[in-house]
C-alpha cells in the first residue's frame, strides 16, 4: 500500500467550490485547508505508485485546480525493502572492535547520509 501527501492550490475565490469535490471524492480523503493561502491537503493511496499517480492526476484536472503536488510518500514495499539492508548489515561497524583507531583520528563530516 503505498500513501502520499498532496498539496492542492487553488485560488481563495474558488476554495468552496473545489473543497466540495475534494471532501466527497473517493479518489482522495481530505485532511485540511486554509481558505486564506489557497491550500488544500489531501492524501491519496494506491496498491502501486500507478494508482496515486492516477489519483492525483484526476485532482490537477479539476476545474480551478492550479497545482496539485506529493509534498510525502510512504511505501510499504520500500519500507520492507529498506528493513531487509538494515537486518543484513552488522549491528556493529568493524571500526569500533578495531583497537588501532583512536577515537581521536576519527572524522565526522556533519551528514550521515553521505557516509558510505
Amino acid at each position: 500500500m503505498n500513501v502520499s501527501s498532496i498539496v492542492v492550490q487553488v485560488l481563495p475565490k474558488y476554495m468552496d467550490d473545489v473543497l466540495e469535490i475534494l471532501q466527497n471524492a473517493e479518489f482522495c480523503e481530505y485532511h485540511f485547508h486554509d481558505k486564506n493561502m489557497g491550500k488544500i491537503i489531501v492524501t491519496v493511496e494506491g496498491e502501486t505508485v500507478d494508482d496515486e499517480i492516477r489519483n492525483i492526476k484526476i485532482i490537477q484536472s479539476l476545474e480551478h485546480v492550479i497545482s496539485a503536488e506529493m509534498m510525502m510518500s510512504y511505501s510499504e514495499e520500500e519500507l520492507d525493502r529498506e528493513i531487509k539492508k538494515l537486518e543484513a548489515q552488522d549491528p556493529d561497524p568493524a571500526m569500533l572492535n578495531d583497537d588501532s583507531i583512536k577515537a581521536e583520528d576519527i572524522v565526522y563530516h556533519g551528514d550521515l547520509r553521505k557516509k558510505d
